[in-house]
């Protein structure tokens, strides 16, 4: 990447719509727009404002030629997304039109932007951190109200600002431990206590950040959840009722799901990648014997398993095959049919399997009652699977760790402040302290982008779309 360049890529899905967006930026974004946008005002590009909006026609550089009418809208740097001179050009939504004012925009000068350079552009020339670059990414990707809540929060710089707090902090203490040791004369001793006291408020910081990412995880990128059980027990049925749309085939016919059958929910928020298995069972049948393998993987790699029971037929040994194979689980019981037993005997049952799961597998597993067909238990059966995968309830209002490198660089910043920790209170000599601060100064510094390699940088905005 030259950041003298002049970039052009479509900014919206391509595809038919009713507008595409083309996008210029770079020194010579407004001289590209000159040479192939005319505007019906006769007005100069140079001299439109910054944030205007101006109707016209794209021409074709070399021949002059119309190829489509649409608007002009001009963002001057530094106020601009890129923090560079971009023009977009709005024209119609057809892959023809778009292509052709795209071949415009490269033959008047501009060169094709490589996947993500436009906010790479932002994130180098200051607009905006590392960290809330790939918030943008994780808005693009959200796949519920709150993965959008959590990423737009991270866009606005609630867990930058936490990160710059603390790397302040450390910094400050650094500062004066290297004064102590430089001019001893000058300085007042620093005690022992003072310094411990500092750098373990910093590792309660840090910790608490780290807590948050397990759930920040699933708001991200979602968790698995396999329907199990054995064949005719109503799977089907229940993955239809949680979709509210008949995806999966249902029949009366035991054996009928063969396949895996994939499907994404919102669930209380959680994107929910939700899997209907096979029944699991012994079988001589061919294809059958395929599903029921498919459906044990699917089992062994879910974050949750439903395992669903008929309760007209009650608690069978099929069903205690299962259960004793999800030991330390997280694991959700679901009676389903109940409609189809008098009250009395679901309390019954419930009774009876809650008695087995504490004598064998030593766990009281939450059980839900439910009838699939008639969309009985399935509001009761999303609150569980929301209160199991969130146990004890998360805030999406503040600073919370949702991806994966952010959790390492967090990771090493604690593995950093505890052994300076453990130097502060041994009575170590100061410098020994200061590598270890530097240490988790610079592992803190990567999330927001100070102190990152090149190549992680390129690597974070290579799996962005082009025209971001």
């Amino acid at each position: 990447m030259n950041i003298d360049d002049t970039i052009v890529a479509i900014a919206t899905p391509i595809g038919e719509g009713g507008i595409s967006v083309v996008r210029v930026s770079g020194r010579a974004a407004l001289d590209v727009a000159q040479k192939i946008f005319q505007p019906v005002s006769g007005t100069l590009v140079a001299d439109m404002p910054t944030h205007t909006a101006h109707y016209g026609y794209v021409c074709d550089p070399a021949t002059d030629e119309a190829i489509d009418d649409g608007v002009l809208t001009v963002f001057r740097g530094p106020k601009s997304y890129t923090g560079e001179d971009t023009a977009e050009i709005s024209c119609h939504g057809g892959l023809v039109p778009t292509r052709m004012v795209l071949g415009a925009a490269l033959r008047a000068g501009a060169r094709l932007a490589e996947p993500g350079e436009f906010t790479k552009c932002a994130f180098l020339n200051g607009r905006i951190d590392l960290a809330q670059a790939e918030a943008v990414q994780d808005i693009i990707r959200a796949r519920t109200d709150e993965a959008l809540r959590v990423a737009r929060r991270q866009l606005d710089g609630v867990l930058s600002t936490r990160i710059r707090m603390l790397r302040e902090e450390m910094i400050g203490i650094m500062a004066q431990i290297e004064a102590a040791i430089d001019f001893p004369e000058d300085v007042a001793d620093l005690q022992p206590t003072y310094i411990a006291a500092s750098i373990r408020d910093a590792v309660a910081h840090v910790s608490g950040l780290l807590s948050t990412a397990d759930k920040g995880k699933i708001f991200r990128e979602g968790i698995q959840a396999v329907i199990a059980g054995q064949t005719n027990v109503g799977k089907s049925s229940l993955m239809n009722a949680l979709l509210r749309e008949s995806r999966a085939i249902v029949t009366a016919v035991p054996g009928t799901t063969r396949d895996i059958i994939e499907e994404s929910l919102n669930i209380r928020g959680i994107p929910v990648r939700t899997i209907d298995t096979a029944g699991v069972r012994e079988t001589d049948d061919v294809v059958e014997k395929i599903g029921v393998d498919k459906a044990r993987e699917m089992i062994d790699t879910a974050d949750i398993v439903l395992v669903v029971l008929d309760a007209a037929r009650g608690f069978e040994p099929d069903d205690e095959a299962i259960l004793r194979g999800l030991g330390g689980r997280k694991v959700i019981v679901i009676l389903n049919k109940s409609d189809l037993v008098r009250e009395s005997d679901l309390v019954e049952l419930e009774g009876r399997i809650r008695y087995w799961l504490k004598e064998n597998l030593s766990a009281e597993l939450t059980i839900v009652k439910t009838s699939a067909p008639m969309n009985e238990g399935i509001l009761e059966l999303e609150a569980a699977i929301a209160d199991m995968v969130l146990a004890g309830g998360i805030s999406t209002d503040g600073a919370l760790v949702s991806n994966a490198r952010h959790r390492h660089s967090l990771e090493e910043a604690l593995s950093a402040l505890e052994q300076a920790l453990g130097t502060a209170e041994s009575g170590t000599p100061l410098d020994f302290i200061s590598i270890d601060l530097r240490s988790a100064v610079d592992a803190l510094g990567s999330i927001t982008g100070e102190t990152v390699a090149e190549d992680v940088i390129d690597r974070i905005f290579s799996e962005f779309c082009i025209g971001k």
